[in-house]
């Protein structure tokens, strides 16, 4: 299916005014006052939710190989869970799950 070039750069141009409005709304109108602090506490688990919607479907759909499952990337998510959760270490998580992938995808 091919799309004029107009209507793309109209859907980008949109698409990013309104991602740029978004924003605004929080850092402009919101950015010199005082967020109550049940708002704070809510944000703080802004990053648990977005790092495993950004990871997930790399490990279960993996375009590297083809969109099936692999015991490499399944490993090394799941080492990076554990250590994570057992040492309250985001980089602590990342390295394990780094070491993890690259040594199942050498034994593998």
């Amino acid at each position: 299916m091919t799309m004029p070039t107009a209507q793309i750069w109209f859907i980008i141009v949109v698409l990013g005014a309104a991602t740029y409005l978004l924003r605004f709304s929080f850092l402009g109108l919101l950015g010199d006052r005082e967020m109550p602090r049940w708002v704070l506490r809510l944000l703080r688990y802004t990053p648990v939710a977005v790092f495993p919607a950004l990871v997930a479907p790399l490990v279960m759909w993996p375009a590297a190989t083809g969109g099936t499952f692999d015991p490499a990337r399944g490993l090394a998510a799941f080492a990076t869970l554990a250590v994570g959760y057992v040492m309250r270490s985001v980089l602590w998580g990342i390295l394990a799950g780094a070491a993890t992938l690259y040594l199942g995808l050498w034994l593998i």
